[in-house]
């Protein structure tokens, strides 16, 4: 066991975790911060998606001894009222049905807007594919990266 010392939503933490703890357990277990979900285990299906240093980034297999300096963002960190230009639009375009993926999906859109101001709907459904929704919300999902764009 090692103590690590990690800014998560722009606030400092200590956790004492093995080196090779994937930093999604650092986040749900220790810090109590449980919108990260876990979904796959093998970074494949992108429910467990953060924010390391403004990047998206799968933390069910990112090793805490890996952060270093890093600041992480989650889903509880994207904004404090909830009303982040996807999140709003998340319910306006009624996206969530089980709900489970959304918070990677909403990281992935987070971290690709930030790059495409203005993306078309092949660019859009590019970067999602890597994030995968069982209740294939997928249309909602474009419409709603779309809406977020436009804010």
């Amino acid at each position: 066991m090692k103590e690590f010392s990690i800014v998560v939503n722009e606030k400092e933490h200590t956790v004492r975790v093995h080196e090779d703890t994937p930093l999604l357990w650092v986040l749900r277990d220790h810090l109590k911060l449980t919108g990260t979900k876990f979904g796959c285990g093998i970074a494949q299906c992108g429910a467990c998606t953060v924010h390391i240093d403004g990047d998206a980034m799968r933390s069910c297999i990112y090793p805490i001894s890996a952060l270093g300096e890093s600041k992480v963002t989650t889903i509880e960190g994207l904004s404090t009222k909830n009303d982040h230009p996807l999140q709003e639009a998340w319910v306006k375009h009624d996206v969530p049905q089980c709900g489970y993926c959304q918070s990677g999906q909403i990281m992935t859109a987070a971290a690709f807007l930030k790059e495409s101001k203005n993306p078309s709907d092949s660019e859009i459904v590019e970067a999602m594919s890597g994030n995968i929704c069982r209740c294939a919300a997928y249309l909602r999902i474009k419409e709603a990266v779309k809406t977020a764009a436009k804010s």
